[in-house]
């Protein structure tokens, strides 16, 4: 839920953002579209890594925030430990907490994989390391397989998105506080190119689900459905977590217009409670509608904050954020990182992502439920996974790596075709 990658930053400094009043709807577009899909050549691959938190004795455990504390020591977020100097681990990754006291290290965005590789190596070997030696574990799949949802985090913003969530049904609590993902950002792209590789990102979302799917088990229960994290995200609030239009050449101006008819998730508002005013759009908002003329004038900064209220499979931030994965074992996650990157690296690769998942990029709910249980998202996960593989060699990684990443890609999608 929260990025700290250094791509490129939002257009002027943070005071300016704070101080810059909105005048109207179409200048809050023109800044979204402007901040949201930053154009140049694809450079820097970076990763963000959620994982649950587990007693090692025992995983059905209720964690305890104290030991975790005490276990990231200097590391601690100020959220959990707000006297905490959050210091990064040593290789640069920031650590952040989701409401249930996921872990999550933001990696610093590398020009080649191979760079990233060392990095979030190094970084995981010595967060794993200070939690072991607290008896702490972090989990291996996308959910929470052991314990009920429960927040453990106490901010503002937190409290509020639990109570705007719970009418809605146990969706909004489940993704909070026990779902863990893989998010993958690149460079948005070239201006000539950055729309289909808008597209693609999404068109592969549907096959690349189902072909990493491993969140099964919910709380002690087998939910039978392939990604339960998924399908955790989509029943929280369509309005902030269903997949943006992506046809079309300007994705950029769909998408801040998409952005201004969102209703406020939450709103800052220092010691009183976040809730915002029912049904209240960013763009009601700007144009003092309803509740909003009680309300002082929304400024850059607002709307920056609201942008972070998104949960969509892909979402924009200055580059691709990349969220529809679930989380994978420690030692795994750099095959779907690398077979990401392969498919988006090179203009006809992209054009080939599209035609291959045209006739099931709109099946994210059959994704989560079968998985690559379904024929046509095991066909298109399997000519992904050929099609990328072929595409290693470009990535940076040695020799020995892509070799591995290959056979465990195509052994996986091969197994599942079969099965399918």
């Amino acid at each position: 839920m929260q990025t700290v990658h250094d791509f490129p930053e939002k257009s002027g400094s943070a005071s300016n953002r704070t101080a810059r009043v909105l005048a109207d709807r179409a200048a809050g577009e023109a800044y979204v579209a402007s901040v949201c899909f930053k154009h140049g050549p694809p450079r820097l691959t970076g990763v963000e890594l959620e994982f649950t938190v587990h007693h090692a004795e025992d995983p059905a455990r209720p964690l305890d925030p104290d030991v975790l504390a005490t276990a990231l020591g200097p590391h601690t977020p100020r959220t959990l430990r707000p006297g905490s100097p959050a210091s990064p681990l040593p290789a640069g990754s920031p650590v952040s907490l989701e409401p249930g006291c996921q872990v999550e290290i933001s990696a610093p965005p590398q020009a080649s994989l191979r760079e990233l590789d060392a990095v979030v190596t190094a970084d995981l070997h010595h967060l794993r390391e200070r939690l072991a030696a607290h008896g702490l574990v972090l989990g291996e799949t996308g959910i929470d397989a052991h314990r009920a949802p429960r927040r453990l985090l106490h901010t503002p913003r937190y409290a509020a998105m639990e109570r705007r969530f719970a009418p809605i049904g146990p969706g909004g609590l489940t993704m909070m506080c026990s779902t863990a993902g893989l998010q993958i950002c690149v460079d948005a792209g070239e201006p000539e190119h950055h729309a289909a590789r808008w597209a693609a990102a999404h068109a592969m979302g549907p096959p690349l689900l189902a072909l990493f799917a491993n969140s099964r088990v919910h709380a002690g229960r087998d939910t039978g459905h392939a990604s339960a994290r998924w399908l955790a995200v989509h029943e929280t609030e369509a309005v902030r977590t269903r997949t943006a239009a992506v046809a079309g050449d300007d994705p950029a101006g769909a998408w801040a217009e998409r952005l201004m008819d969102v209703p406020l998730m939450v709103l800052p508002r220092g010691d009183r409670p976040w809730d915002a005013p029912d049904g209240l759009t960013f763009a009601d908002w700007i144009d003092g509608r309803g509740a909003a003329a009680l309300l002082p004038r929304p400024t850059v900064a607002d709307l920056d904050y609201h942008l972070t209220t998104m949960f969509t499979p892909v979402r924009p931030q200055g580059y691709l954020e990349i969220r529809y994965l679930d989380a994978q074992p420690p030692e795994e996650w750099l095959a779907p990182v690398a077979l990401v990157s392969a498919l988006l690296a090179r203009p006809v690769t992209v054009d080939k992502v599209r035609e291959i998942c045209a006739p099931v990029a709109d099946r994210w709910a059959t994704a989560a439920r079968r998985g690559l249980a379904d024929p046509e998202l095991a066909a298109a996960a399997a000519a992904l996974a050929e099609l990328g593989c072929a595409e290693l060699g470009a990535t940076g990684l040695a020799a020995a790596q892509i070799a591995g990443i290959s056979e465990s890609v195509l052994g996986r999608a091969d197994r599942s075709r079969s099965k399918a």
